[in-house]
């Protein structure tokens, strides 16, 4: 039967069709109790009042609405879950993420789907940027992109706010900062805790509004000390990108309670690396110490390099708080003056920690090499290791440098054979971008005072050529175990170059004076490669890098194995860092449950992690990014006036983009503050006066003047 619309635009609907809609209105509203008139006039419907009545007694009569009084229902809360779930699976249903406008509408993107939903503001109910939701889809087909509407809130984006107290007669508000999703939380008396008028603190929210006109409701649960625009900042930069700043208490107490002992039964069961020289190699300022190297010299003089990994999975029982707060967070978040850690501190910094003289368990892994430096022998398997010696990466730099020190002939020895390692990548067609890492020396208060470029040296990439063979040789060895009977697995992969999408870089390239040749993939790692050589001595090339790494697929966690391209390798996971990325735990798990007999997983469930851990890996980064931008703008905020020298780094129609030579903050230089106008060129790599003639070109050297900063936005005037 077909619905009726009525000449005032409302619509009388067929039984079937108002039964299903009254059904909506209390999904979306499952407290409130309404009546046949209320119902009428929320769905604006032609249908009788009467006829409503009866719609919602047959709805009470089979459960799914219980009878209050005087004619009102409401949603019977056992059947809420059971309705939401077969929603759930309706054809014109699906779950994604919320990407909202400024005009109170949402783009709701969905995995795997090319187009989004686009849902207006009157249909998103409460929905907030990076939800996860479930929409509706309408269905007027005429339309040429997807349009719907939000009916349930899957997932909170957010769950703790950082704002300022403004107490009130009866309650609190918390006024938030930043660019925070949530403008406000209202607190009750009783849960201010120690908080008093005009502080800063941290908040959770215990109660979500359901509607937009309705309060957000929280608890404090820390006051911090002071009010530091950095500290306000970073900390909501951690909350909008879904990393809560403290553990719950049921993940504190599970992690307190945990042994830190050593049983000789625990020991007996494996292989002891104690007597082995080992030491670790990491950042001056690591506290957690994932990896750790050892070697020794055999009898027929071949090499046999340990890669010793924090066994994590020992203390990290699956199904537990712990575990699951692990898998939720997914990594550890490094801010520039912070980090936000996976586990608890007693697990990161402490039990897990291949801290140097003492012991500590590991997932060992050992590669025997010949004197050809080709692999002979690899061994996968539970250890315990005793730590020589903690060296900074600068530290163990010197030794090599000065031809002298402790442990020099052992770390001569492991950087040849990394060497070897790094020609053969790049020989299969390995591609070697790098992109700059700006690092900021701070004060106590944690205010940039110096920034500069991470310098990679020979114990930077030593350790990563080591950490990448152990990731290769472990996913080789489950798709050996496989026998050509699938193995589910956590795989590192990187899809191919969609080469349509090169093409503006090709030629974007090209007019930058450097060919490229992308017959083929492999034409085309060699041609990123060429350009990463070039790049090193050319600076206008090296503006190009980190445009080429754009085009670049994006790698991901995924339990179809497609390889990685970027590194060459055929099969590639992650096993080596434990202790800040989860991918690395479920590798573990796997690989020990496969050192026997072969072990499959359900690959469903396992990607459906990898999906998650892949969301929250992008997640961090770009709170790492964040960071790095405002802690650029506010290094310069004390610069206003100053003059400093850059280089240009993009043109819009407005003006041009610089970057500054030291600190790499980009700020944007418009054409109102030139003595002449510009038109830009359409390749946008140039600029050209419009009475002068005068070129501005990408690369160009200029000196520039710091206008204005603003925290609030991370933007540099100049």
């Amino acid at each position: 039967m077909k619905q009726r619309r009525s000449s005032n635009g409302s619509k009388k609907l067929s039984a079937k069709f108002l039964k299903k809609e009254i059904l909506k209105l209390f999904l979306r509203e499952p407290k409130t109790r309404y009546d046949a008139r209320q119902i009428q006039n929320k769905l604006r419907v032609k249908n009788t009042k009467d006829s409503i009545a009866s719609a919602i007694k047959e709805l009470g009569n089979e459960g799914t609405l219980i009878h209050v009084k005087d004619g009102r229902y409401r949603l019977n809360p056992k059947e809420k879950a059971n309705l939401l779930s077969r929603r759930g699976k309706s054809k014109n249903t699906l779950e994604g993420k919320v990407d909202m406008t400024r005009s109170g509408a949402a783009y709701v993107l969905i995995d795997g789907k090319d187009d989004d939903v686009y849902v207006p503001a009157k249909f998103t109910m409460t929905a907030m940027n990076g939800d996860i939701v479930k929409v509706e889809l309408g269905t007027d087909r005429n339309r040429r992109k997807p349009e719907g509407r939000i009916v349930e809130i899957v997932k909170r984006s957010i769950e703790q706010v950082v704002g300022r107290v403004i107490l009130e007669n009866k309650y609190a508000v918390v006024h938030t900062s930043y660019r925070s999703s949530v403008a406000e939380v209202y607190v009750k008396k009783e849960h201010l805790g120690k908080a008093q008028d005009n502080d800063y603190v941290l908040v959770e929210i215990t109660e979500w509004s359901k509607s937009q006109n309705k309060a957000v409701w929280g608890r404090v649960m820390n006051v911090l000390e002071e009010h530091n625009p950095s500290e306000i900042a970073m900390n909501t930069i951690l909350i909008n990108s879904g990393f809560n700043l403290q553990f719950p208490k049921d993940v504190l107490a599970e992690s307190e309670a945990i042994d830190a002992g050593f049983n000789e039964e625990e020991i007996a069961k494996r292989k002891d690396f104690r007597p082995i020289t080992t030491f670790t190699i990491d950042p001056d300022t690591a506290k957690d110490f994932d990896d750790a190297l050892s070697i020794e010299v055999l009898d027929n003089h071949d090499i046999r390099i340990g890669v010793h990994i924090a066994d994590v999975t020992h203390y990290l029982q699956p199904g537990s708080a712990l575990d699951k707060e692990a898998l939720h967070r997914s990594t550890s978040v490094y801010l520039v003056d912070r980090v936000i850690p996976m586990l608890p501190e007693k697990l990161s910094n402490n039990l897990c920690s291949l801290m140097p003289e003492v012991d500590r368990y590991t997932f060992s892994a050992t590669f025997t090499f010949n004197q050809d430096l080709k692999i002979v022998d690899e061994w996968f398997g539970k250890g315990i290791i005793h730590s020589d010696k903690r060296f900074a990466y600068e530290d163990a730099q010197e030794v090599m440098d000065n031809g002298s020190g402790i442990y020099y002939d052992e770390l001569m020895t492991m950087n040849k054979i990394a060497h070897h390692l790094r020609k053969a990548r790049y020989r299969n067609g390995a591609i070697a971008f790098e992109s700059e890492e700006v690092k900021f020396k701070l004060d106590e208060q944690n205010r940039p005072i110096g920034v500069y470029v991470k310098e990679r040296k020979d114990t930077h990439l030593m350790i990563e050529d080591f950490m990448l063979l152990a990731n290769k040789r472990v996913a080789m060895f489950i798709n050996k175990k496989a026998q050509g009977q699938e193995i589910p697995y956590i795989y590192r992969t990187h899809d191919e170059p969609n080469m349509e999408k090169l093409a503006d870089f090709v030629k974007f390239a090209s007019e930058m004076g450097f060919k490229m040749d992308i017959s083929t993939p492999k034409q085309l790692a060699k041609s990123f490669e060429k350009l990463s050589k070039a790049a090193k001595n050319d600076d206008v090339l090296k503006m190009l890098e980190p445009l080429a790494i754009r085009t670049m697929s994006k790698a991901e966690y995924s339990t179809d194995n497609i390889g990685h391209y970027g590194l060459a390798f055929e099969f590639y996971s992650h096993f080596t860092s434990p202790i800040r990325r989860y991918s690395d735990v479920i590798a573990h798990r796997l690989l020990f449950e496969n050192l026997g007999s072969a072990y499959r997983t359900d690959k469903d469930k396992l990607q459906e992690k990898c999906t998650h851990i892949s969301q929250m890996e992008r997640k961090a980064m770009k709170a790492e990014r964040e960071s790095i931008k405002f802690k650029q703008v506010e290094f310069l905020a004390d610069k206003i006036g100053k003059i400093l020298p850059g280089k240009v780094s993009g043109f819009l129609d407005r003006g041009i983009f610089v970057e500054l030579v030291e600190s790499k903050a980009e700020g944007l230089v418009g054409f109102d503050q030139f003595d002449e106008s510009y038109t830009v060129a359409q390749s946008k790599l140039k600029a050209v006066g419009n009475r002068s003639g005068h070129e501005i070109k990408m690369g160009s050297l200029v000196n520039v003047e710091i206008l204005e900063t603003n925290l609030e936005l991370i933007q540099i005037d100049m």
